[in-house]
């Protein structure tokens, strides 16, 4: 494995990199090599800190299962219910906006059933670009836009498809992180920090870095176009890319930073079905049903489209693999999780009791060749 992630870091694939396996409960190899800033010639620790980017969602859907199993929520609740905007809402459908079939409740929200989506051509994306377009012009600002100001406009906005009828990734996690503000009654990260991240010891996560910790924050590359990396420093998607500063919105779906051994103290939770170092944050059947595949058969035809989780279907902000032998790596039935747009990434496969984690910074990267051929050495030794 060592010898794998060098060859990518020597290929200038990435700069540097994390990597961690879990096996019953015990960490059984870790790893970490290449530049945290190449510029500085700053390496890569155990505790350097990346933005997650899409890897925030597990936790956002964890907040929603803490609020379900108090009975705060039901499923099936409008989403309207806790967020205005979401009233009456409109899709596309011939080119004309009609009425939608039923309003999204937090069931859509959960699986990427609500038609909200992250951008495109139809209406929906064009409102949604236009929204993150405003939410970067305004990130510098004193009139910055708040997570639930986010939630309420992007309800105004179309959806791409009828509420259930389809699956499509998209901005459903960032709806769910202000519905978790409108129950509880505190802002998004002040939930997770007294709910989840003080309670789980999570002392490197959060959705910005206070000066000492933004030190230890990895620097985001992106191929050069010549073989080599360049420097990426943009805030993509509403997220201050430096956190350096508390943010109004607040990302249920890209929103955190954190370390590997942060996240690998959530992942652990979730496969001590919801427990860990005699905190339980949720209860084992609600973990059970959070790391099901959740997608009917209509729904799954839209998850089938995404060629490199073929074998897999999808729940609850995660892919859930389903069929091992049709997937593009080897792996086990059951097993789940998630990565994000800069690389970080992390699946629990119960049935092997086992963990792998991997924390890289590079621009696009979702789950990389590196990634899967890592994974395959893991799972290929069990």
């Amino acid at each position: 494995m060592k010898k794998t992630l060098k060859a990518s870091i020597d290929n200038n694939e990435i700069a540097g990199a994390n990597f961690m396996v879990i096996k019953d409960g015990s960490e059984v190899f870790y790893h970490e090599d290449g530049m945290a800033d190449i510029e500085s010639g700053r390496p890569i620790t155990r505790d350097s800190i990346y933005r997650l980017y899409s890897m925030t969602k597990p936790v956002t859907a964890a907040s929603v299962m803490m609020l379900l199993e108090r009975g705060e929520i039901d499923l099936f609740d409008p989403v309207s219910r806790y967020i205005p905007g979401f009233k009456n809402q409109l899709v596309e459908k011939n080119g004309e906006l009609v009425p939608a079939s039923r309003e999204v409740c937090i069931h859509d929200l959960l699986n990427m059933t609500s038609g909200l989506v992250y951008g495109g051509t139809d209406k929906a994306g064009q409102h949604t670009d236009v929204l993150f377009q405003e939410l970067g012009s305004r990130l510098y600002t004193d009139n910055a836009m708040s997570t639930m100001e986010f939630a309420n406009r992007l309800g105004q906005g179309p959806l791409s498809f009828d509420p259930g009828s389809y699956w499509q990734y998209g901005t459903s996690a960032d709806v769910l992180g202000a519905i978790v503000e409108a129950v509880s009654g505190m802002r998004y990260g002040q939930f997770l920090q007294k709910e989840m991240f003080d309670p789980l010891g999570m002392q490197d996560t959060g959705f910005w870095l206070s000066g000492d910790k933004r030190a230890r924050l990895v620097n985001t590359y992106q191929d050069d176009g010549e073989g080599g990396l360049k420097l990426y420093a943009e805030s993509h998607l509403g997220i201050v890319h430096q956190m350096d500063r508390e943010p109004l919105f607040e990302s249920g779906g890209a929103g955190l930073a954190s370390t590997i051994d942060d996240a690998a103290k959530f992942t652990t939770m979730l496969m001590n079905q919801g427990s860990l170092n005699g905190v339980t944050l949720l209860k084992p059947r609600t973990v059970q049903y959070m790391t099901s595949a959740s997608l009917s058969s209509w729904q799954q035809k839209g998850f089938d489209t995404w060629h490199s989780l073929c074998g897999h279907s999808y729940g609850n902000q995660m892919r859930i693999m389903t069929e091992p032998g049709k997937a593009g790596c080897l792996g086990s039935r059951g097993e789940y999780g998630w990565d994000g747009w800069l690389g970080a990434y992390f699946t629990n496969s119960p049935a092997d009791a086992l963990t792998v984690l991997f924390m890289v910074q590079k621009k696009d990267a979702g789950t990389m060749a590196v990634t899967r051929k890592l994974r395959n050495i893991v799972f290929s030794t069990l």
